[in-house]
C-alpha cells in the first residue's frame, strides 16, 4: 500500500492562487496516472485532474484554464496549480494514484490515495 501526502492547501481570497503538492514517501510513483479529486461538505468527491508520466494532462470542464496538472519526476511529485480561485472551489482536495480501471473520473478507479488538504476560498 502507497500512502500519499498532500500540501499546499490553505485560505485564501477569490480570484487568489494556491499550489497543491502530492508526494509518497519512500515510493516512487512517477510511472503512475496521478488524479486530484475534491470534495465539498455534503457532496459526493469529483474529479478535478489528471496526469499521465507522459505529461498529458485532463481537466474537468469547471477548471480548464484556470487549474494546471504536473509532475516532476525527477521529485516524485505532482502538483495542481489553482489560479482564479472562486468560492465554489472550496472543498478538501485529495490526490490519487495508479489506475486500476478505465474511467478516470470515477475515485474507485483509483488505487492510492492521501488523506486530503483544505482548500477555503472566501468571497
Amino acid at each position: 500500500q502507497v500512502q500519499l501526502v498532500e500540501s499546499g492547501g490553505g485560505l485564501v481570497q477569490a480570484g487568489g492562487s494556491l499550489r497543491l503538492s502530492c508526494e509518497a514517501p519512500g515510493r516512487t510513483i512517477s510511472s503512475y496516472a496521478a488524479g486530484w479529486f475534491r470534495q465539498a461538505p455534503g457532496k459526493a468527491r469529483e474529479f478535478v485532474a489528471v496526469s499521465w508520466n507522459s505529461g498529458t494532462t485532463y481537466l474537468r470542464d469547471s477548471v480548464k484554464g484556470r487549474f494546471a496538472a504536473s509532475r516532476d519526476n525527477t521529485k516524485n511529485t505532482m502538483y495542481l496549480q489553482m489560479n482564479s480561485l472562486k468560492p465554489e472551489d472550496t472543498a478538501v482536495y485529495y490526490c490519487a494514484a495508479r489506475l486500476r480501471k478505465s474511467d478516470l473520473e470515477r475515485p474507485d478507479s483509483y488505487e492510492y490515495w492521501g488523506s486530503g488538504t483544505q482548500v477555503t476560498v472566501s468571497s
